[in-house]
């Protein structure tokens, strides 16, 4: 970070920060669009992320800033509070509702936030905000919370609080997130199990297509629609609960009950995309990156040709990639139509790649993508 908080938050508040913590963001390496198909997921925390300074205070009132924002928010703490229009500040002031309403005793607090991950760009930065403010606050107050409980509250603050229908992927990988550590999910279940990623001489860049993600709240609920229907042909001949019961093998003995090209396009998707996670955790475990690289690229595919999400946007960064020697691996990243596309870069490579796939994509698309160079951080900590 390249700013100095605690002298940010004495200019601010004119006191001192009494502590700070800092919260990644996330990605996922690859398994997208199947957690809602009863599948496995693979996100890893980045090292960009959520900084938060905070100081008790005497008038019994929460106070939030952020260097981010020009909005300066200020609640009474004795209420139940409403969501307060799309102020950023409802991710914090839900968190604080769900610890009032669990009968935990908060009294006034200053806060000021300071992220870099970009927001809206499908990396979490609204999960950030919500577990920093929980692990800090639960921290500070000693309030007794574990790990998998501020996870759960801060979904419940986005679905319920914020009103976004998401599922518990980005909480899960923001607190949970290890440094060189993946984390395989099944995200109905809750279990999960930490896979070694030796990125030995590579980094992860992560690259911001920039392009405004409007359509896909009303795409992700239509191939959520769509998975429902092969769910239930496939239930003519066997008894499934999720697509992601059978592998492809099994699949491919019971396809014949979707007629429909464009169902079974997304059925195909998702039962192959969850194989590859099986197969990614494998490749990390003999430290594989090459294997690991060709299944990222393969996702890619599939999300475009099969499950239809990238966009051209998204296909231009990963075509650029897999013509870039220094890569070995990319694909899109997120709910797709925009965001962002993450790829394995080699190190030393990172201003020649940044300055290549700029020339091009604006070249294509007409304006420039962003680039942010990242590990694979920690979850949060108190600095």
């Amino acid at each position: 970070m390249n700013i100095n908080l605690e002298e940010k938050f004495a200019e601010q508040y004119h006191k001192k920060a009494d502590a700070v913590y800092f919260t990644p963001g996330r990605v996922n390496l690859i398994g997208e669009h199947i957690d809602y198909n009863g599948g496995l997921v693979m996100p890893c925390a980045i090292t960009l992320g959520t900084w938060l300074a905070i100081a008790p205070n005497h008038d019994n009132k929460f106070r939030f800033k952020s260097l981010n924002f020009d909005i300066e928010t200020t609640i009474e703490s004795d209420i139940s509070h409403e969501k307060d229009g799309s102020n950023w500040a409802n991710y914090p002031i839900g968190i604080i509702n769900e610890f009032i309403k669990d009968g935990k005793e908060i009294t006034g607090m200053d806060f000021l936030f300071y992220g870099n991950i970009p927001i809206g760009s499908g990396l979490s930065s609204s999960a950030s905000i919500e577990i920093a403010t929980a692990y800090a606050l639960n921290s500070y107050f000693n309030l007794g919370y574990d790990k998998l409980e501020l996870v759960k509250t801060a979904k419940r603050v986005e679905n319920e609080f914020i009103g976004l229908n998401s599922g518990i992927m980005d909480q899960f990988a923001v607190a949970f997130g290890e440094k060189d550590k993946a984390i395989v999910l099944d995200c109905e279940t809750l279990k999960y199990k930490m896979v070694d990623v030796d990125l030995g001489n590579y980094v992860l860049a992560i690259i911001n297509t920039n392009k405004p993600r409007e359509l896909a709240d009303s795409k992700y609920n239509e191939r959520v629609a769509e998975c429902q229907t092969a769910l239930k042909l496939l239930n003519e001949e066997i008894t499934l609960h999720y697509l992601c019961e059978l592998n492809a093998e099994k699949f491919a003995l019971h396809s014949h009950l979707i007629t429909d090209e464009t169902i079974l396009n997304r059925a195909t998707h998702v039962v192959k995309e969850n194989d590859r996670v099986h197969l990614a955790a494998k490749a990390l475990n003999s430290a594989n990156l090459e294997e690991f690289g060709r299944l990222m690229y393969a996702s890619h595919q599939s999300l475009k040709t099969l499950y239809e999400v990238s966009g051209k946007e998204l296909d231009a960064v990963v075509d650029f990639c897999m013509g870039y020697e220094h890569i070995i691996g990319a694909r899109m990243t997120g709910a797709g139509f925009g965001g962002c596309a993450i790829a394995l870069l080699e190190k030393g490579f990172e201003e020649d790649f940044a300055k290549h796939l700029t020339d091009y994509y604006v070249d294509k698309i007409g304006y420039p993508a962003a680039i942010y160079i990242s590990e694979i951080g920690g979850g949060p900590t108190k600095l």
